[in-house]
């Protein structure tokens, strides 16, 4: 699962210890998509987290925290009330297949099989990066003629049940030299200010004088409803 090339830019850079204690703890909830040669062409990473249903309590932070706080409530012996979805990744050259909605699909009956009541994520919208200098809230405002969402991952999110809830301003934070992110992206980064990056969702912040950059990137938390709410 882990070795499976995806495309994620190679600045984005989580937590290692963090990722491999969720995986490890919480190893029922890493799905993989297996080909005729055993291959893997997809997968989907989760943990499982202690959330009351309030979206008001999904923290802003979303993708770095909702690691932070599955090993909190872990450790608390709370009741883990919600799976996350911290990705849904298919490998390059298999896009066509229809993998992101069937991958979402197996995530989700598989959290409904656990007894979750709710899945969520703090979705990286697939477009956004076309987009750098919009913020995310207008971009998710914008919306197809049929209601859907204009973002193609969105889009499968709001087909599958999915519930848009509401922007994580600062879902991720990568921070670095300028050493470090020119080897990231190849760029000269001689100049302080943003700057937009291949595949960044918003620009990133150089400072020359200080030697280094930080790249925030916003995410969107979405829900998919596992039982009836009134229950």
């Amino acid at each position: 699962m882990i070795s499976m090339e995806s495309s994620w830019p190679a600045y984005i850079r989580p937590d290692p210890l963090l990722v491999e204690w969720g995986f490890d703890r919480h190893a029922e909830h890493q799905l993989v998509v297996i080909d005729e040669e055993e291959q893997v062409i997809a997968r989907a990473a989760g943990v499982a987290l202690a959330w009351d249903g309030d979206p008001g309590h999904l923290p802003d932070t979303g993708w770095d925290e909702a690691l932070r706080q599955c090993l909190s409530d872990t450790y608390a012996d709370r009741e883990l009330t919600t799976l996350c979805a911290l990705e849904i990744a298919v490998a390059p050259g298999r896009q066509s297949q229809n993998l992101s909605a069937r991958t979402l699909k197996a995530l989700t009956e598989h959290a409904r099989a656990r007894g979750f009541r709710d899945l969520v994520g703090p979705v990286r919208p697939s477009r956004k990066h076309e987009s750098p200098e919009l913020p995310m809230d207008e971009y998710i405002a914008r919306l197809r003629p049929d209601g859907l969402p204009q973002d193609p991952w969105l889009r499968i999110h709001v087909r599958a049940g999915g519930e848009v809830l509401k922007v994580c301003p600062a879902s991720m934070t990568i921070s670095g030299s300028l050493t470090q992110w020119r080897e990231w992206t190849g760029l000269p980064l001689d100049t302080s200010g943003p700057v937009s990056v291949p595949g960044a969702l918003t620009p990133l912040t150089v400072s020359v004088e200080h030697d280094y950059a930080v790249y925030v990137e916003p995410n969107v938390w979405v829900r998919h409803r596992l039982t009836d709410p009134s229950h």
